[in-house]
């Protein structure tokens, strides 16, 4: 019975791995958030992010987990951004160093805006829990739309990113997310 038991938790875990695997989530359409949260990290997220700005998907964005050495200035040189869409439309959060504390960072900055939906972009491999706990800090009355840019990852950090969004899966259906 145990073996059984045990046999089809590693089938439903390996078929759960492929899936994560093959079907990793695309970029977003262009429809329009309130605002735009950019999750620093691999390439492309920002440039992704400040796209769809300019591409009027959003009026604001919050770029979360920024070095706190890095200023507006010296990103907007690396982006090619003028400083001016800098200062009206993009904060950089300084706070975050993983995913939980980007969704407590990007969760007070939404609220001091009052946004109602977001779009979150980040790794293609890592929207899934970074969406995840997006939604779980801002809770049933903000839309949390995802927007996943393609990447390359290598199998362990798939693998790696797929038990971590299993066991935070877990921790939340057992009240244990906070």
């Amino acid at each position: 019975m145990i073996r059984r038991l045990a046999a089809t938790a590693a089938l439903i875990w390996v078929l759960g791995f492929g899936w994560f695997m093959l079907a990793l989530p695309g970029p977003a359409d262009a429809r329009p958030t309130d605002a735009i949260v950019v999750l620093t990290g691999a390439a492309g997220r920002i440039d992704r992010g400040l796209a769809m700005l300019r591409g009027g998907a959003a009026r604001r964005m919050l770029v979360s987990g920024v070095d706190p050495g890095v200023g507006a200035g010296a990103l907007a040189r690396q982006y090619q951004v003028p400083r001016k869409l800098f200062a009206c439309c993009i904060d950089l959060g300084h706070e975050a160093v993983d995913t939980r504390s980007n969704a407590e960072e990007t969760r007070a900055w939404v609220r001091s805006h009052r946004y109602k939906s977001v779009r979150l972009v980040t790794s293609d491999w890592h929207l899934r829990r970074a969406r995840l706990e997006l939604a779980h800090a801002l809770g049933p009355d903000v839309m949390v739309i995802g927007d996943g840019v393609p990447g390359n990852p290598e199998p362990g950090l798939l693998l790696s990113e797929y038990n971590k969004l299993l066991v935070r899966q877990f921790a939340l259906a057992l009240g244990l997310g906070d």
